[in-house]
């Protein structure tokens, strides 16, 4: 009996291992606006792009998210389960902001949908305040590294 539980111990802990290293990192970047830098969560994925920063607290104000789709379209935003304000960045194919909104909590199911009027390649979420304190605007141009 006693190595019976010993082997069943051994399983479920090789199980936790596995999980634990199977489970994708977090992919990290950085957006450089002007002289303004932020460290970004890559969401690169469906998975990524569809969870983006629902359930998250808090946001470190040097960090945000960035949504990289494989192309352009009016990609929509909604705030459904996020916690958090957020500014919201639209960037086109060559890089330049064309959209910006910024984003209260849905505290309910019908929570609007906010889409750009121009086609956009990424979408850049920050905290609330963020485009305006440091001075985003339409036009400007974004450079991002990996």
């Amino acid at each position: 009996m006693k190595k019976l539980v010993i082997i069943l111990v051994l399983i479920l802990i090789t199980g936790a291992v596995i999980t634990v290293l199977s489970y994708p990192r977090e992919k990290l970047g950085k957006v450089k606006i002007g002289n303004n830098s932020l460290k970004v969560e890559i969401a690169d994925t469906l998975r990524k792009q569809v969870r983006g920063l629902m359930f998250r607290k808090s946001l470190s104000k040097d960090r945000g998210m960035l949504f990289v789709f494989d192309k352009s379209m009016k990609h929509s935003i909604w705030m459904k389960n996020t916690l958090i304000p957020l500014d919201v960045i639209w960037i086109d194919d060559n890089f330049k902001i064309i959209e910006i909104k910024t984003l209260e909590i849905c505290e309910d199911n019908l929570c609007q949908i906010h889409k750009p009027k121009e086609k956009a390649r990424y979408v850049l979420e920050t905290n609330s305040g963020w485009a305006k304190k440091n001075n985003i605007k339409i036009g400007d141009l974004v450079e991002l590294f990996e």
